[in-house]
């Protein structure tokens, strides 16, 4: 068994070898889908579906029971928060399986997270907090159109007040939310799937597939023209958009985004301006183990012509550089990460998030750490181990076999909800590098969990 075991993270670890340089997907920890950024406060809000590892094994497809929220301010590094709602969250709900994307949006304080339950309708959660905890307000399906079509909503909020729901596959729909945002006035609306629209489709059509629109729409305004990003067919999708002068339409097609590229065969688009530049988000299979039903989030930076049209873009190793450095001297989460292997996200009801290493040499990258010029002393860390043997953490600078500035050695902490708090001295340290927390050591299961760390001047 232990000779199977180390033969899998061999591999593992060859296949990530390929990407291990790379950004994106932005999210290694877990299968992530569907992206739904929104922007709050300085900081980028990211909610996203969630592929389960073990999605297909059955041959019944997907398998999504909840929703995951990461958060960055710099765009290369994201934070897990863990599942920020659940199937469970719904009392009238099949809870077995069909959290679709979903889409948060804030008003007056409150945050409005709107959730397909594939076959179920729409729901709506709210909360006092972009983190959650989320709770069902009305009890009931907010959208019940057409439970089998009503997936993949998006808001947007017009400069009158006026707040729209759109959603739908195959066909597209909105509403008018009332200022309460749970509800709604006046009848469903849907818009014409005309070729002027959405542009001729390629290939396989119907009747009520007669152009690209497929799936997953997402509203955005940049100056005065509306977009319509949406996932495009045939499958395997592309990402097409169109456009208008008003936000019911009419729209008009202006072509791909994004090709059919990355192995998946949906995509989902989510765009967002921040800190003075607009990123485009979307999903593909890139990760190992990667599939139409394993999929995982990428971001790439947009660019617009003068005339408002997006320039197309292919999928990418992401962004390289950081918005900000980041501070090493205030507690980070261990699950703050801009690359990772070998590593998986966990929650206990002690520290919430955490991180486990699956194997000997995993490691987590955290890009760009401003030592400053007088640097860093000391190294603090909440860590343990279930294995009474040599574990440890090596602290590296810019490549996972870069500098040795310290080792922690990892006490036995007999289980995973139960810590330790370490602090060594490290050599000394100044100026901007990566940072690479390095696992080392020997085990049947996992070696280590951390929860956060801290430098000391």
């Amino acid at each position: 068994m232990k000779h199977t075991y180390k033969l899998i993270a061999t591999l593992i670890a060859i296949l990530n070898y390929s990407i291990g340089k790379a950004q994106n997907p932005i999210v290694q920890t877990n299968y992530t889908a569907d992206p739904a950024p929104m922007v709050h406060n300085g900081t980028v809000f990211l909610y996203t579906s969630h592929d389960e590892d073990d999605a297909n094994a059955d041959g019944k497809g997907f398998k999504m029971l909840n929703w995951l929220l990461y958060t960055s301010t710099d765009m290369v590094n994201w934070t897990d928060h863990g599942i920020v709602a659940s199937l469970k969250d719904f009392s009238w709900a099949n809870q077995d399986n069909g959290a679709w994307a979903v889409q948060c949006i804030e008003r007056n304080g409150k945050f409005y997270l709107y959730c397909p339950l594939h076959g179920g309708g729409i729901g709506v959660l709210v909360s006092d907090s972009p983190y959650g905890p989320f709770k069902d307000p009305i009890g009931e399906k907010l959208i019940n159109y057409h439970p089998w079509n009503d997936i993949d909503p998006t808001l947007f909020i017009d400069e009158d007040g006026q707040a729209y729901l759109y959603w739908g596959n195959p066909g597209l729909f909105y509403v008018k939310l009332n200022e309460d945002m749970i509800s709604y006035s006046g009848e469903v609306q849907q818009i014409p799937n005309t070729i002027e629209s959405f542009g001729k489709r390629e290939g396989e059509k119907n009747d009520i597939r007669p152009t690209t629109y497929e799936e997953g729409p997402w509203l955005y305004k940049r100056n005065s023209l509306y977009y319509l990003f949406f996932g495009a067919g045939p499958i395997p999708e592309h990402i097409g958009y169109s456009t208008s002068k008003s936000i019911t339409g009419p729209w008009k097609y202006q072509g791909v985004v994004m090709p059919t590229q990355g192995g998946s065969f949906t995509n989902h688009p989510g765009i967002i301006d921040f800190k003075g530049k607009s990123y485009f988000f979307y999903h593909n299979s890139a990760l190992p183990g990667g599939g139409g039903f394993t999929r995982s989030v990428c971001v790439e930076e947009a660019k617009f012509n003068k005339d408002g049209s997006i320039v197309q873009m292919n999928m990418t190793e992401g962004i390289k550089k950081s918005l900000s450095p980041l501070n090493p001297y205030v507690k980070t989460e261990a699950e703050t990460i801009a690359w990772s292997e070998g590593v998986k996200s966990m929650n206990d009801n002690v520290v919430g998030n955490f991180i486990t290493a699956k194997y000997n040499d995993a490691f987590i990258k955290v890009k760009e750490v401003d030592f400053r010029k007088k640097g860093a002393s000391k190294f603090t860390a909440r860590i343990g181990t279930t294995h009474n043997g040599n574990i440890s953490m090596e602290i590296r600078l810019d490549t996972k076999d870069g500098e040795l500035i310290g080792t922690v050695n990892v006490p036995m902490t007999e289980d995973n909800d139960q810590w330790a708090l370490q602090t060594i001295d490290v050599k000394k340290v100044s100026g901007i590098h990566d940072l690479y927390f390095v696992f080392k050591g020997e085990a049947d299961t996992d070696l280590l969990y951390f929860d956060y760390w801290k430098f000391l001047k």
